[in-house]
């Protein structure tokens, strides 16, 4: 308490202002500056408003702004403590901003390795024009009217044919506008307040948001190079009556980890067992780059019934025409339905006409095929300039797939990757940190993500080299 006699208290009783706004300004200051230390007692609201000769209500409403703002905590019957307010909680708004700010034009200025959709440039304009107008030749008006609150029909039977081989009824199949409203439509249908979600640690902070909006309980379990632990997910489940997992289960976003086939089926046993259902947000499971992975999804093995798969045509695809769609369990079809139908009626006729055709044709596997060609090529050199450049400064799994790598900066050096955002930024690349996706922010400041799908390989070098220069400063 020795800050009490500081110099920076000394004209506070001369301002003619707002007393207990500036008894605020210069605590914070002192917070911030580390002149009171996080945890450190604050004087008594006597003690304080005798040495500043100002009323003891002024010197209550200054405290009382220094917790709202995060600043203090009060201990019932023991006082005021000074809280260091932990800046990662506040950095989401700052990225959000800096990503909003630079427009597409100027965004081609930067090395951006926060793109996490594949880039137009490789995108089959030609073709996809030729469906659209073949689609509106042949359904006139209908193709632009007609509203069809599952989906259009053509567009689920294609998917139940094309990517399920029949085995998934087309009435069970909901079209909707991507990943994202799918989470939400589901969340909303089966999560109440204060029921558990088990999510990934690290995971999606969209998906985090979401939960966090429904309040639910969120508890993160760490997830190993093959999915998480299943030793310490049993655990939280004999603790908790757990509603629903949320996974995703290729290139995980951000680790961009996948889940093995034994993990999965260790996973759907345990949701038998206790009673719980998986949400499984399958992401970017096309682009597959090592021979050893193969395709199996939690939906595809699951036998009880207690998976609701996500799939977002707008990540691999076009994220302008928004669609996706779930597959929900028997149990939720109804509730999930009417969950959507309450959310926005329907998702645009003319572009699920558009796709089914597309699909149809044959052109969604070509697209697929020759995408897989080039990031594959880009993966490779990715990773071996991250191999070059940041062999001491990093260390990372290798995905195997997906668009980005995730690195972890060793923990003898001192930047962490808030700070790296905003030097690189100065320097025009672009990445994304890790505190974006943890419960607790401050948890992810030693990773970040950076992806390949909107640079080419000379820019992935300079970027990345870039990057090394910045760590070690």
């Amino acid at each position: 308490m020795n800050f009490i006699s500081n110099k920076y208290f000394v004209n506070l009783n001369r301002e003619e202002t707002v007393k207990y706004l500036l008894i605020e300004k210069h605590i914070k200051k002192l917070i911030d500056t580390n002149k009171i230390e996080d945890g450190e007692k604050l004087p008594s609201i006597r003690e304080m408003a005798e040495f500043l000769n100002v009323n003891k209500i002024t010197v209550v409403n200054a405290y009382k702004r220094l917790q709202a703002e995060g600043y203090a905590a009060q201990k019932i019957g023991s006082g005021t403590y000074a809280k260091k307010r932990d800046i990662n909680k506040n950095f989401s708004r700052e990225y959000s901003k800096v990503l909003k700010k630079i427009s597409s034009d100027e965004v081609k200025n930067y090395i951006d390795f926060t793109g996490e959709t594949p880039s137009g440039e490789f995108f089959q304009i030609s073709f996809f024009k030729s469906v659209l107008n073949e689609v509106l030749d042949r359904d006139g008006s209908s193709a632009l009217i007609c509203q069809e609150s599952l989906g259009y029909d053509g567009l689920r039977n294609s998917i139940s044919d094309v990517f399920w081989n029949g085995n998934i009824d087309k009435d069970d199949i909901l079209i909707v506008s991507g990943a994202q409203q799918g989470i939400d439509v589901v969340s909303k249908a089966i999560l109440n307040t204060n029921d558990t979600v088990i999510v990934e640690k690290p995971t999606y902070s969209g998906a985090l948001s979401v939960f966090k909006w429904r309040r639910t309980e969120i508890i993160e379990t760490p997830i190993e190079k093959d999915g998480i632990n299943i030793d310490n997910l049993e655990k939280i489940l004999k603790k908790n009556k757990v509603k629903c997992f949320y996974t995703m289960s290729y290139f995980q976003n951000p680790t961009g980890i996948s889940y093995s086939n034994e993990k999965k089926r260790q996973i759907l046993r345990l949701a038998d067992i206790y009673d719980f259902y998986i949400i499984e947000d399958d992401y970017l499971s096309e682009l597959i780059y090592d021979d050893s992975i193969k395709y199996s999804s939690f939906k595809s093995l699951d036998s009880s019934d207690r998976v609701v798969y996500i799939k977002s045509f707008s990540k691999i695809f076009l994220p302008g025409i928004r669609i996706g769609y779930l597959i929900p369990p028997k149990k939720f079809k109804e509730s999930i339905q009417n969950s959507k139908i309450n959310t926005d009626i329907s998702t645009s006729s003319l572009m699920q006409r558009a796709l089914d055709l597309y699909i149809r044709k044959g052109l969604w596997r070509s697209y697929i095929n020759d995408l897989t060609v080039v990031y594959k090529r880009r993966y490779v050199y990715m990773k071996k300039c991250i191999d070059k450049y940041l062999k001491n400064q990093v260390e990372f799994v290798e995905p195997g797939g997906g668009l980005h790598f995730y690195l972890k900066i060793n923990q003898n050096i001192v930047i962490d990757s808030i700070e790296l955002f905003r030097k690189s930024k100065n320097r025009r690349v672009l990445i994304t940190p890790g505190t974006l996706f943890y419960k607790v922010p401050s948890e992810g400041k030693k990773y970040f993500k950076i992806g390949f799908s909107h640079v080419d390989e000379k820019n992935i070098e300079s970027g990345i080299q870039i990057l090394s220069e910045l760590i070690i400063m």
